[in-house]
């Protein structure tokens, strides 16, 4: 059972989540009324410019956000679980490397490429690919090693090789190219089609839905690997399934939005912090419930309320959350893994 003051922070949560929402909606070059936005989503007309703006760019960015922030905390919480490393985020094994080459190779090698390819769906599906490879490399080493931190250390080597292979096609690519290649690592919230946010969200709910049956084996391995298996814990099939899981998350997330940084490492601190408590049910249910939160939150700073610019979403995410979490971590002056 859940404690009193879970179910209340639950609450709070979830009711933040919902204002941050409607929030964000409303934020922009042109301020929209909370109430017009109610009355758009319940089927009530509005003025048909609110409604364009709202359908066609603020709602897909909003739920955007929602999804990318949910996605990579769970992916962050279970990495860092699995290697017992609170520095340990959802790109750790080497898949935005490979979601990077995949869109490097596009982008900078485009005069070699069918015109399609050059499309925002060639990139998704070049980042896509990318991600997959890596997946497919690290699944197969995972098999062949025993040891966990190992595979850490493989993802590592992955991202490093990937990374080079990048440096390289930067070198010899046009102003023009590295100037797209730049804008596509900043990351981005907006310009997904209805049809792209629901592959996203299919991809995301079956990557969240994965993680919740992880979530006995994740507290089992609080105690250590040893323990886990003293329990009669299939080690090698969970490491499998939070592998997989993670993969999905984090590759599904950055094919459509690019590599979106800080997010997944900060947010499970942060549920930790607040919770007070290692138990992974309450920690997966406030990790979702504040990533979706805090990248709201940072989308609605990057949009510059009452300007036409917009910031770059991963600039936001390390400059609002970086000293966030540092000053929680002093005032605690310790971290739960």
């Amino acid at each position: 059972m859940l404690k009193q003051k879970n179910k209340i922070l639950f609450i709070v949560l979830s009711l933040t989540l919902l204002s941050m929402f409607l929030l964000n909606v409303s934020l922009g070059s042109i301020s929209i009324p909370t109430r017009a936005i109610i009355n758009s989503i319940v089927g009530n007309e509005i003025k048909t410019s609110w409604e364009i703006i709202l359908w066609n760019f603020r709602l897909p960015k909003a739920l955007t956000a929602i999804l990318v922030g949910m996605g990579l905390s769970i992916s962050g919480l279970m990495m860092q679980t699995l290697f017992r490393n609170p520095l340990a985020g959802p790109y750790v094994l080497g898949l935005s490397s490979g979601s990077s080459l995949g869109v490097a190779l596009v982008i900078m090698g485009s005069s070699l490429l069918p015109s399609f390819l050059i499309s925002s769906y060639g990139i998704v599906l070049a980042s896509s690919i990318g991600s997959f490879l890596v997946l497919l490399a690290v699944l197969l080493v995972s098999q062949k090693l025993r040891d966990t931190m190992a595979i850490l250390i493989v993802g590592l080597m992955f991202g490093s090789f990937t990374s080079a292979i990048v440096s390289v096609l930067s070198y010899f690519s046009t102003a023009q190219e590295l100037q797209k290649f730049m804008f596509w690592s900043m990351g981005s919230l907006s310009n997904l089609s209805w049809t792209a946010i629901g592959i996203l969200l299919v991809c995301v709910i079956l990557g969240l839905m994965i993680s919740f049956f992880t979530i006995k084996p994740l507290d089992a391995m609080l105690l250590g690997e040893n323990y886990a298996k003293s329990l009669g814990l299939n080690f090698n099939r969970t490491r499998f399934l939070i592998i997989f899981a993670t993969s999905i998350l984090a590759g599904s997330i950055t094919a459509f939005a690019g590599p979106i940084a800080f997010v997944g490492l900060a947010v499970p601190h942060l549920a930790k912090l607040l919770f007070q408590t290692s138990n992974h049910l309450i920690l997966f249910w406030g990790t979702v419930l504040i990533g979706g939160i805090l990248l709201l939150l940072c989308d609605s700073i990057a949009q510059l309320p009452g300007s036409d610019y917009t910031l770059p979403i991963n600039a936001i995410t390390s400059l609002v959350g970086a000293p966030v979490v540092i000053w929680l971590l002093v005032r605690k002056r310790k971290i739960m893994i």
